[in-house]
């Protein structure tokens, strides 16, 4: 599918579930997200579950703890393709939030060694090649944020956008996310942009209409299910099953 579609599938983890990456990684997705802010992950199992990840050849995306320094580092430091940064304000906040996902001279990330540098002394081309390979997706999910999605952007240290609709729905006064009219005009306005600049724009994307909208409007990736629906579905789906065959009519 990505070779044909040009764009990413992945599946949204909310814990160290091997099992799951396994299951995914067989069926052909490509990446995963690490739902660090609202999941089971601690920094001991994060380092043990990544190296898993990326064994497996999927690309990890960490949605980390919250917008600071600390838990942006640990994560790249890890391994971590890329950090999904929640909580961006505006633009300010994105601009010194962000960088602490790039080494200097462009942002303000420390360097720690150890497994990114395969344990070993790095040159000057490494840091180059990390601040290349290594991506920073800013949520957008408050109405500053959609409102400065253009200065957001065009920042150095930000390689694109990852949409948090539940949360932009709420904070644009709309109440739970319906997947209204309302709120596709906000993915429009965000994937306009990001086509615009020239960088990546990622979706959660649970219903047949978000994952319409995505390919229709070239996401670069589609987050297409996440642990606990896939889990909850196939119980249910059981569960019906064989009520249907206790039921009379059978």
């Amino acid at each position: 599918m990505t070779k044909k579609s040009g764009h990413k599938s992945a599946v949204w983890l909310s814990g160290p579930n091997i099992a799951a990456a396994e299951i995914a990684a067989s069926i052909g997705y490509t990446a995963v997200v690490l739902d660090i802010e609202h999941g089971s992950f601690d920094l001991c199992t994060l380092e043990q579950f990544i190296p898993v990840l990326k064994g497996l050849e999927l690309e990890v995306l960490a949605k980390v703890l919250a917008p600071e320094r600390g838990p942006i580092q640990q994560a790249l430091d890890f391994g971590a393709d890329a950090v999904v940064i929640p909580h961006i304000l505006d633009a300010a906040h994105a601009e010194k939030t962000c960088a602490f996902a790039k080494f200097p001279p462009h942002g303000e990330r420390s360097f720690a060694g150890g497994r990114t540098v395969a344990y070993g002394t790095p040159d000057d081309q490494w840091f180059v090649d990390q601040d290349f390979k290594t991506r920073c997706y800013p949520m957008i999910e408050h109405a500053g944020a959609l409102r400065d999605i253009g200065h957001i952007l065009s920042l150095d240290t930000v390689d694109g956008v990852f949409i948090g609709p539940s949360d932009l729905s709420l904070r644009r006064g709309r109440g739970s996310y319906k997947r209204s009219e309302a709120d596709f005009a906000d993915l429009k306005a965000i994937a306009e942009a990001a086509k615009a600049a020239g960088k990546h724009w990622l979706l959660p994307a649970w219903s047949v209409s978000e994952k319409q909208f995505g390919l229709e409007n070239n996401a670069h990736a589609l987050v297409l299910t996440m642990e606990h629906g896939a889990i909850s579905l196939g119980f249910r789906d059981a569960w019906n099953i064989t009520a249907q065959l206790l039921s009379p009519a059978h």
